[in-house]
C-alpha cells in the first residue's frame, strides 16, 4: 500500500514554524497517519463515532515499532533545495523566511512501515510527503497480490502490473481501478488499463467542501471526523524514535531540488523489495 500526499508549494511564509516542526511533525503524523488509519482499520462494529475511533486506535497500536537503527534503513528524509517549479525559479528552503541558513529540517519524508494484525502481517506500506512537489496531490494505492500463475504473462513472455485500486483524495476525488487488458486484435497482447469514477463527475455540484463538511459535523455534535485523545498520543508515540534516530545526524538527501518527484534514496528505499512508487496522475 502507498499513500502520497504532495505539495506544489514550499513552506512559503511559514518557515520559522516548519523550523520546528518538520515535514514529520507536520504531516505524517497527523495527516498520514489519519488516512492511514481509515483505509487500514478493521470494521467498525457500527456507524457510531466511538466505534469508529475504537478502530482507528487499535489500527495505530498495531504499527510495528521502530527503533532507531530501524528508522537509517527504513526512512528517507530531504530538503528542498532552490530550483525550478513549472520554468520559472524557486527558492531553496533555506532561503525562505525565518529559516535558518544551515537548517537540518526535513521538507519530504518517506517510509516503510508494518503492521503487526491479523489482516496486515507481511505488507509494507509506503508513505511520503513533501513540499515543492510538481503537484498537489493526495492518493491511496491499493496494490494486490500476484496470482501465483498468470497464463497472460505466460503467452506474452512480459510481466504484468499487479492490479490496483487507487483512492484519489485530491484534487479531483474519485476511484480507480487498475487492472491488464487484451488488447483487440489477433494478437495475444495485454497491458494495462484503468476505470475510473469521478466524484464531481458523478455529483457535481452537490459534493460539499471537507472544511464545510467539518463545520457542520461540530455543530452537530458528531464526533466520527474528529480525533480523540487516546489516537493523539498515541500517534505521537509511535513518532519518538523518529527524532531520536535524527539527532545529531544530516539529512539523508539534503539535494532534493523543488519540482523534482523526490530523492533517489525514497526510490531505493521500495526497490529493496522490489516495488516502485506510482506517480498521482498529473492534474492540469
Amino acid at each position: 500500500m502507498q499513500i502520497t500526499v504532495s505539495e506544489k508549494l514550499g513552506v512559503g511564509q511559514r518557515g520559522g514554524y516548519y523550523e520546528e516542526a518538520g515535514a514529520l511533525r507536520d504531516m505524517v503524523q497527523n495527516h498520514l497517519l489519519q488516512v492511514l488509519s481509515l483505509i487500514a482499520m478493521e470494521p467498525p462494529v457500527s456507524l457510531e463515532a466511538e466505534s469508529i475511533r475504537d478502530e482507528k486506535v487499535k489500527l495505530l497500536r498495531s504499527i510495528r515499532p521502530l527503533t532507531p537503527e530501524d528508522v537509517a534503513k527504513q526512512v528517507v528524509r530531504g530538503q528542498y533545495f532552490a530550483g525550478t517549479v513549472n520554468g520559472l525559479p524557486a527558492p531553496g528552503y533555506r532561503q525562505e523566511p525565518k529559516v535558518k541558513s544551515d537548517s537540518n529540517v526535513e521538507t519530504y519524508v518517506a517510509l516503510k512501515l508494518f503492521i503487526d494484525n491479523w489482516r496486515w502481517s507481511g505488507v509494507p506500506f509506503y508513505l511520503r510527503t513533501g513540499k515543492c512537489l510538481p503537484q498537489s496531490a493526495s492518493e491511496v494505492r491499493i496494490q494486490f497480490r500476484p496470482t501465483p500463475h498468470v497464463l497472460f504473462a505466460a503467452q506474452c513472455d512480459l510481466k504484468l502490473d499487479s492490479n490496483s485500486i487507487t483512492l484519489r483524495l485530491q484534487p479531483n476525488e474519485g476511484i480507480s481501478l487498475h487492472f491488464n487488458g487484451k488488447v483487440p486484435g489477433m494478437s495475444l497482447g495485454v497491458r494495462p488499463v484503468r476505470m475510473n469514477f469521478s466524484y464531481d463527475a458523478e455529483f457535481g455540484a452537490y459534493t460539499p467542501k471537507p472544511t464545510k463538511r467539518l463545520l457542520l459535523e461540530a455543530i452537530a455534535g458528531d464526533a466520527t471526523l474528529f480525533i480523540r485523545r487516546d489516537e493523539v498520543e498515541t500517534a505521537w508515540k509511535s513518532w519518538t524514535p523518529f527524532r531520536a534516530g535524527w539527532d545529531g545526524k544530516p539529512l539523508t538527501n539534503p539535494s532534493l531540488r523543488g519540482g523534482l518527484v523526490g530523492p533517489v534514496a525514497a526510490e531505493d528505499l521500495l526497490a529493496q523489495s522490489g516495488h516502485v512508487w506510482h506517480e498521482p496522475q498529473m492534474v492540469k
